[in-house]
């Protein structure tokens, strides 16, 4: 590297201002290519909101296009204008004051010579308004994509709770605070932007470089009164970060602790008060010629910052962990009462169980409804099944099994339902015209009862084959087109002269043009040019297929389907399929959730408040969408029915033949689970000490060493004190680190019992056996593992289902499910149930054989065993 010091000539070389030069002129033809980019670059963006707009108008919900888009526009569009104008009117004044004394040009003395630099100015003229406006487009975009949070601070409707530090509506946390948040730091990057861009400026121009001291008085007036804006806007975020103790917080539990609202408060206090009297100093330092105010401003404000840092630990050290149980007990209360809350667990029911009861034949035979529904068939090997047996051509497919109750002949039946969609990557010949004009839909569906077996170890089934034909009658189905569901997620167009494959008919294929109300018309040559612009699809323009009726279907994943409708809501993973009135609907169960929520305890996502408040309906034919409300307590749903008052509708609102199809939905259930697994402890010393911890019961399944949590399952039982059976959700508990079951939590689906959660608990003192100990007792049994080797021996493979747990009266019985695949099949048969009740356990072709093994007393109606494999 050249160390040496630059000759005058030299730099005078450098900084010598260019010969005047022939600019080229730029060609027409540039400026048109130019043009015509701007131009696609605008009709691709005006056919997408156009065709978005034209979406939501079939869907009936054009008030959510146009309040989100208002909003969206209104908040991005007045912030970003703001931002532009206050940034471009001080790099304006900073350009402004800059000192006089070297316009044109400057000089500097090197080696004793005068060296003339020329001036930037013109530089920064030219800088000053594209640099404004690229900040004001990011604080722009930030604001358009916090319009839910501004919209909902807007319309927020108080929860009616308070917090237990301040007395505020949990409101305030939620939607207030939020939007405090992001005007604050919107501002303070916006200060931060106004005062880097000034100082550069002031300092390029000034003769006496980067120094404060040096600048003239305009200057140093300006750039302090930045510094001073600045300052308050961090006493401001000082401020917002008091009440947000109330949901962070760094004691044992969520929330403020003892040292939070006893050392961290108090030093956000001080911060505001620092950085308030901070302001006033550099103010000061602007109107007078004392050097040492800025110092002492940046001063004081580093010592309350550092303050807070050493205070907080120091307490915490010192003062709190010696007798943390003492001090942080009435924030563990807190914790645990808003923990609850938050996660709707302080509407839990407790009910003791006695452990002692023993059961007998007459129990099972009064239970006989609970025994008839308990679920034998899992939804991987019934997926296995349903391939093999009912998807009828390569192109249809079974994406998942629901669970769901009817009524067949009078009585309450659990059922395992699936919908046979339409594979569009399965297609033997895949086409334009087959993807999007042929093959539109899916076609039925399969369902059957989840306890029950052919000879040959397949499911019975009530409704099955192409047209689906039922068994039931109240599962007929006259209208078996699937246009919307889990698999449906590419465009199709109906109405057109090409003929719309229906279902297979032995060697034939009916057709049959699409009747429905769903689409959107593209008759017209322009509705024809924004949708090819839309999906990049230029064959749309060269079809000769389409005609003044044609329509196009899209959005037909019923997820994508909802969330583009209503973004602003979680949706359950798992949506189901419903037969009423000889029709089929999709429901989804939507959730409202926060992070927001005081003292309560944080959640994977980090979501510390939730409500399964909509019940979602997607017509599988029409593509319809309705909302309606299941928790009309919730504050949140209530804010958004504000703000979209069109799409939200009461429950009561939906048909009967819907309304008894609603169930408790899965993953708001794990997530409930997973919280009161520790917050059923009521104690403060004892939650502290974690003494009864709960953990969700595991199974090793078929002496697999791995051992995993089991998940939630459905199943139609008489719970212990009630009259009547009903379908409920549940899962079993077991304490922490111990295999002996501790509790089962269930919620119940059914009637006015609709969303009630029952925990039914053992006595500590009394040994009940967890599904961990039962699949241990089932694996060591020499009959079962006899039977299980040989199986395996003889080139089949056997496969161990769900363990189950069933209450019946006050015990317990297990279940487990035995299937059998042969080495090359695909279809795994059910050829084995293994009951496990108290010490006795059993394994037979069925359930009632085995529990007949177990109880003593065969029902007269038991099927005959299926042949040996």
């Amino acid at each position: 590297m050249d160390d040496r010091v630059p000759s005058s000539e030299e730099l005078a070389e450098l900084f010598r201002e260019p010969e005047e030069r022939v600019v080229p002129k730029v060609p027409r033809s540039a400026f048109v290519i130019v043009a015509l980019v701007l131009l696609a670059i605008l009709w691709s963006v005006w056919a997408g909101a156009y065709t978005t707009w034209l979406w939501f108008e079939d869907l009936g919900y054009q008030t959510v296009f146009s309040v989100t888009l208002g909003a969206q526009a209104t908040f991005g569009i007045v912030t970003a204008v703001v931002a532009a104008v206050a940034l471009w009117l001080s790099f304006r004044l900073a350009l402004r004051l800059s000192p006089k004394s070297w316009s044109g040009s400057r000089v500097v003395v090197v080696e004793g010579q005068r060296v003339q630099i020329p001036d930037l100015s013109r530089a920064f003229d030219l800088l000053a308004l594209p640099v404004a406006l690229l900040v004001a487009f990011f604080a722009g975009s930030i604001a358009w994509g916090g319009w839910d949070v501004l919209l909902a601070y807007w319309y927020q409707v108080p929860f009616g709770e308070t917090d237990p530090v301040f007395g505020r509506d949990v409101a305030y946390f939620v939607f207030t605070l939020p939007a405090l948040e992001l005007v604050a730091n919107l501002l303070f990057a916006l200060l931060v932007a106004a005062l880097v861009g000034s100082a550069a400026i002031h300092f390029a121009r000034s003769a006496q470089g980067p120094q404060i001291a040096g600048l003239a008085r305009g200057p140093r007036i300006h750039l302090l009164a930045l510094v001073a804006a600045l300052f308050l806007v961090l006493a401001w975020q000082a401020y917002l970060a008091i009440p947000a103790l109330l949901y962070g917080g760094t004691g044992p539990v969520p929330g403020a602790s003892y040292t939070d609202l006893h050392a961290r408060m108090p030093m956000l206090w001080a911060q505001v008060g620092a950085a308030i009297l901070a302001a006033g100093l550099v103010l000061a330092a602007a109107f007078t010629p004392r050097k040492y105010l800025l110092s002492a401003a940046i001063a004081i404000y580093g010592i309350a910052i550092v303050a807070g840092w050493i205070y907080p630990a120091t307490m915490q050290r010192f003062s709190v962990a010696p007798n943390e149980l003492v001090k942080e007990t009435p924030y563990i209360e807190q914790s645990i009462a808003a923990t609850r809350k938050a996660y709707a667990l302080d509407r839990v029911e407790e009910r003791e169980l006695s452990g002692e009861a023993t059961l007998s034949a007459a129990d099972i035979s009064a239970n006989s409804l609970t025994i008839d529904n308990i679920r034998l068939w899992d939804q991987q090997p019934l997926l296995d099944t349903f391939a093999q047996i009912q998807e009828i051509r390569t192109y249809y497919d079974f994406p998942s099994v629901d669970n769901d109750r009817y009524r067949v002949d009078g009585e309450i039946r659990q059922v395992m339902l699936s919908a046979r969609e339409l594979s569009a990557e399965s297609l033997p010949n895949r086409n334009w015209i087959n993807e999007h004009l042929t093959f539109t839909h899916g076609f039925g569906v399969t369902v059957g009862p989840v306890n029950e077996v052919t000879s040959e170890g397949l499911p019975v089934l009530f409704v099955k084959d192409i047209p689906p034909t039922s068994s039931v009658p109240s599962l007929e189905i006259t209208r078996p087109e699937i246009y919307f569901g889990e698999m449906s997620n590419e465009r199709v167009y109906v109405g057109t002269k090409a003929q719309e494959f229906n279902y297979p008919s032995g060697e034939q294929n009916i057709f049959e043009s699409y009747a429905g109300e769903g689409g959107i018309s593209i008759g017209s040559t322009l509705r024809q040019l924004l949708f090819a612009t839309r999906f990049g699809d230029l064959k749309l323009l060269l079809a000769d297929d389409l005609t003044a009726e044609s329509r196009v279907l899209f959005n037909r994943n019923i997820r994508e389907r909802l969330a583009e409708v209503a973004p602003f809501l979680l949706y359950d993973s798992d949506p189901y399929l419903v037969i009423s009135e000889g029709r089929l609907f999709w429901i989804a169960d939507a959730y409202t959730v926060s992070d927001r929520y005081p003292y309560s305890q944080p959640a994977r996502g980090g979501i510390n408040y939730i409500r399964n408040s909509v019940k979602a309906v997607v017509d599988a034919y029409h593509g319809h969408v309705r909302f309606y409300v299941a928790d009309e307590g919730d504050a949140i749903i209530r804010t958004y029915a504000r703000i979209f008052p069109d799409i939200f509708r009461p429950l009561s609102e939906m048909p009967e033949g819907l309304r008894a199809h609603i169930r408790y939905p899965e993953d708001i259930f794990k997530l409930q689970t997973a919280i009161y697994s520790t917050y059923h402890m009521d104690s403060p010393q004892v939650f502290y000490n974690k003494e009864d911890q709960w953990t969700v019961a595991a199974t090793n399944q078929g002496g697999d060493a791995e051992s995993g949590a089991m998940e939630p399952y459905y199943t139609v039982m008489k719970l212990p004190g009630e009259q009547t059976e009903e379908f409920i959700l549940m899962l079993p508990f077991t304490p922490q680190r111990k295999d002996n079951l501790a509790s089962w939590m269930a919620a119940r689906a059914d009637g006015e019992n609709y969303g009630k959660l029952v925990v039914y608990r053992f006595p500590k003192q009394k040994l009940v056996f967890g599904p961990r100990q039962v699949s241990a007792r089932i694996n060591q049994d020499p009959e079962i593992s006899r039977q299980v080797s040989l199986w395996n021996q003889r080139g089949s493979q056997a496969i161990f289902g769900t363990l189950m747990v069933i209450p019946v009266e006050e015990s317990l019985v297990y279940v487990q499910p035995l299937y059998l695949r042969a080495e090359n099949g695909k279809i795994p048969e059910l050829r084995r149930v293994i009951a496990v009740a108290e010490n006795r356990i059993a394994m037979e072709p069925t359930l009632d054989m085995s529990l007949a093994r177990i109880f003593g007393d065969a029902p007269p109606d038991a099927p005959p065993p299926p042949p040996q494999p």
